[in-house]
């Protein structure tokens, strides 16, 4: 170290004569060297574990026949995927990506304006917000149950059929929460405490049996007869749909007629049916994916639609609903009886338990007989059970 004044200046501060890192590292050159390599260990660990491979994609010459989608090309995922690669393969396009986030996303949704019905009304002690509580919570349980489904589906043979039937279970639960909210406030004025109003719960419970029975049997047909199982599928939801709306069609008829006074649900509700209308064409015709087999494997077939579908005319169905809940409310009060427990969550309830039993029938054959190729035709519990 030496001191280096400058010309006309006085004493400055002293200057190093080498790099102050090697004076400080002089000595401890190994440590730093040990430091530096632990260093390179604890950066390159998490590179490691951040190097997953997305699953692979197959044609759909490459798969099983009970995996393969009609019109759909390419975009396959594995028919033996484990857990973990159903979930990473949400993340990457394959022909089921969007099928699984148009109802993942829409479950946020419909849970957020549940959330914001439970600040504003008092669900617990008002009864007549029953039939309101029990509609929320199966909106957000069949789209969620749906994106799971479609998910998990690839994981075998027989995982792809139970994990279907649960999605046939939601949605037949779905067809008995429209029943209780249209017997509750959608009813036209002079069907209320009728026959029909009386009994309209109990026989949406009996729909929802029928559905899931015959949605379920309807998959051990899908190789052998597959328009015979698309047939008895459609009809399936079809018949519940019908019902739960009988009350809807007869004010719409009397609104044509001009027998009704004007609500404002109205409007909403035939938006509903309007979607509703093109769920099923979009489910039943495979539209457009059916034109043109291998160009909207991706994007645009009709499965993909079929869920857009479905959840817009949720929504507008919910609206309905809140708006005839709300406008109906003074005359439904002094007109009506009042919603019961039993009614409502209570039906719900049963039909959460009746519907289980029937998933649990149609998946002990696949669980107790896994080896079944995936190439050929399920045989169904009854006749299962007479061979």
């Amino acid at each position: 170290m030496q001191w280096e004044p400058g010309p006309g200046e006085g004493p400055q501060a002293p200057a190093f004569d080498c790099p102050v890192w090697c004076v400080l590292c002089q000595g401890c050159r190994a440590r730093l060297r040990e430091a530096c390599q632990r260093g390179r260990g604890a950066i390159r660990l998490p590179t490691d574990m951040l190097s997953i491979k997305l699953p692979q994609l197959f044609d759909i010459h490459q798969i099983p026949k009970v995996f393969r989608e009609d019109g759909i090309i390419s975009g396959y995922r594995h028919p033996q995927s484990s857990a973990l690669d159903c979930i990473l393969s949400s993340f990457q396009m394959t022909n089921e990506t969007v099928n699984i986030w148009t109802h993942f996303l829409p479950t946020w949704y419909f849970l957020w304006r549940f959330s914001v019905l439970c600040s504003t009304l008092n669900f617990l002690s008002e009864s007549y917000t029953w039939p309101l509580l029990v509609y929320m919570l199966l909106i957000c349980v069949y789209p969620f149950t749906s994106s799971c489904a479609h998910t998990f589906s690839t994981m075998s043979p027989e995982a792809r059929h139970i994990c279907y039937f649960f999605d046939y279970g939601a949605l037949s639960l779905y067809s008995l929460g429209c029943a209780i909210t249209y017997g509750s406030y959608v009813m036209p004025d002079c069907w209320v405490n009728s026959w029909l109003h009386q009994h309209f719960v109990p026989i949406a419970i009996c729909n929802t049996l029928f559905c899931t029975s015959l949605s379920c049997y309807s998959r051990f047909l899908e190789l052998q007869f597959p328009h015979r199982s698309k047939i008895l599928r459609t009809g399936a939801f079809v018949f519940p749909f019908i019902f739960d709306n009988i009350p809807l069609f007869y004010r719409l008829l009397l609104c044509c007629g001009g027998s009704c006074c004007h609500s404002e649900a109205l409007p909403s509700h035939c938006y509903h049916l309007l979607f509703a209308f093109l769920t099923c064409f979009l489910f039943a015709s495979h539209l457009p994916e059916r034109l043109a087999p291998g160009r909207f494997d991706y994007f645009g077939h009709s499965h993909q639609l079929f869920h857009i579908c479905a959840v817009v005319g949720t929504h507008f169905q919910m609206e309905a609903v809140l708006a005839d809940m709300t406008s109906r409310r003074a005359w439904l009060i002094t007109q009506a009886a009042e919603p019961s427990f039993l009614s409502t969550l209570g039906a719900l309830a049963l039909g959460i338990i009746l519907n289980l039993g029937i998933i649990v029938i149609f998946s002990a054959p696949l669980l107790w007989n896994p080896h079944h190729s995936a190439n050929h035709p399920l045989t169904p519990p009854t006749k299962r059970k007479q061979q």
